[in-house]
């Protein structure tokens, strides 16, 4: 199944968390947070929302952070996917 998010949507998968530190101590399941940076797999076609016009400035494969706890999370062919607004999108990792 494939998911074509519309309007300034943005569908996107969260990239795993390291599984250890920089010291090299590896972290418990419990231990680690909730990963903020993820893979962008779908973007809406922008246009007009909410009487203003929106142009779309994030693309498939780029990686971006988004707010903690923003968009939607669906569970497709056995994949946890977020859809969240490109507004919930903080910054776009280069």
């Amino acid at each position: 199944m494939k998911l074509k998010p519309l309007s300034d949507r943005v569908v996107i998968k969260m990239v795993e968390a390291e599984e250890t530190t920089a010291s090299g101590i590896i972290l418990a399941g419990s231990a680690k947070e909730k990963p903020q940076v993820a893979e962008v797999l779908a973007v809406g076609p922008g246009g007009v929302v909410d009487g203003k016009e929106i142009v779309m400035q994030v693309k498939p494969g780029d990686k971006v952070i988004t707010s903690k706890y923003s968009g939607t999370e669906v569970k497709i062919d056995g994949e946890e996917l977020i859809v969240v607004r490109q507004g919930d999108i903080l910054a776009v990792v280069e």
